[in-house]
């Protein structure tokens, strides 16, 4: 790792990080602490103001697109494609004051102490914030990413309905008139691209590590399952008699677990998360029940073997519903390492992990070289008030990223070469 990128890690300001990180969660504030600010709302575009005359005090170009991203650039030495961090700053409705918004942040702090360093690079260094990762006013979730990835995208999120009754395409039309002076992004290159997100979940808490290189993200099934039978009186239908949603329900639940569930697969989650029976009364035999299940693996074997199993449920009083594939993704192996140097470098505890989670380094995996880091989360508790992360691990996980980017801004061969 060479001293300049070391050097740059050196000079974030910690003390500016969480500064700007508790000024974000007053936009949105909640009276329990946490915060909502929802995609392209009224409070979020103030946030989005917030930062960039942040980013413009910082010395950077800011650019934005037709999805409402927006990036801030800060120039390198030569015109060529940047090396791009961020995240994303709208929240669930109850949520967190790290969640996104901790990329978000860290990089601009990233970019300040890259000026303070006194450090001109080579490619230019670019933090950006994507538009409804949550997906919690709007649905699906992730769309601004996925809609710079692969540009066609845009036009089927345009009508999305948002809970609150506004459609995407007027909210994305408030945004750019809002924000009209600033010009269209000129491209979709990147060099590579780096997302500093907390981890969501317990792992590096219960090791007692501030910090993991994430080695890709887990590939997901969701399905629905509906199983037939016939309503009856609960009290008079002898039970060798009945057709009970429940009950067949209850059996295909058990021939899932027993097929898929393998307690010593670190890797894997199965998760039978939502629950509707008819009538839903209590002294009535179901005459329908439905559930889903969420899988996560990231073996693409066992995904199909998933599948496989679905489709074998399905029968005459079985009805079997994909709702969700998502490939596994595995992030680029030269960033990682650079990662795992950095950490080394600046003496900071670390290991690896794959997320289970979605983000929004998922789409762009699919356009240049990716990766993220994680930080811990207290008690792994996410899009909750309660969310928190202490501040040595926030300062950990800032400093790697620094490191990083500077070492990947600094050279001109291509990150995979």
């Amino acid at each position: 790792m060479r001293e300049t990128s070391l050097q740059v890690a050196r000079q974030l300001d910690e003390d500016w990080l969480n500064h700007l990180l508790a000024q974000l969660a007053e936009f949105g504030k909640l009276a329990d602490g946490g915060v909502d600010r929802q995609a392209l709302s009224e409070v979020e575009l103030d946030a989005r103001a917030w930062l960039i005359d942040l980013a413009r005090e910082l010395g950077c170009e800011i650019y934005r697109d037709a999805a409402a991203n927006l990036f801030f650039r800060r120039p390198g030495r030569l015109a060529v494609s940047p090396v791009v961090t961020g995240s994303h700053i709208d929240t669930q409705p109850s949520g967190g004051n790290y969640d996104g918004c901790y990329g978000v942040i860290a990089g601009l702090v990233c970019l300040k102490a890259l000026n303070d360093a006194q450090v001109v690079t080579e490619r230019p260094v670019e933090v950006v914030i994507w538009t409804n990762e949550e997906g919690s006013r709007f649905a699906p979730g992730a769309m601004g990413s996925s809609a710079f990835v692969n540009p066609g995208k845009l036009s089927d999120h345009l009508g999305a309905m948002g809970v609150d009754g506004v459609l995407f395409r007027d909210a994305l039309a408030r945004h750019q008139t809002r924000f009209a002076a600033i010009p269209l992004r000129p491209d979709r290159e990147m060099a590579c691209f780096l997302e500093l997100h907390i981890e969501q979940g317990p792992v590096l808490e219960n090791r007692n590590l501030p910090l993991a290189i994430v080695k890709g993200i887990q590939g997901v099934r969701w399905y629905q399952v509906t199983c037939h039978g016939v309503s009856a009186h609960a009290g008079t239908t002898p039970m060798t008699l009945r057709q009970d949603a429940m009950t067949l329900a209850r059996e295909q639940l058990v021939h899932i677990e027993q097929a898929m569930g393998d307690a010593t697969d670190d890797a894997l989650r199965l998760t039978f998360g939502r629950w509707q029976v008819t009538p839903n009364a209590i002294n009535t035999i179901p005459s329908c029940v439905r559930f889903t299940l969420d899988f996560r693996h990231p073996s693409t074997e066992k995904l199909a073997q998933l599948d496989a199993l679905m489709r074998s449920l399905s029968s005459e009083h079985v009805t079997v519903e994909p709702l969700l594939n998502k490939a596994p993704v595995t992030f680029d192996a030269r960033i990682n390492h650079i990662l795992q140097e950095a950490g080394e470098a600046l003496d900071i505890a670390h290991t690896t992990l794959l997320s289970g989670a979605f983000h929004d380094a998922m789409y762009l995996a699919e356009l240049c070289p990716t990766s993220m880091l994680f930080v811990p989360s207290h008690q792994g508790i996410s899009h909750n008030p309660a969310e928190y992360t202490d501040p040595r691990s926030l300062a950990a996980g800032a400093r790697t990223l620094a490191c990083a980017l500077t070492e990947l801004s600094q050279s001109l061969k291509g990150v995979t070469s």
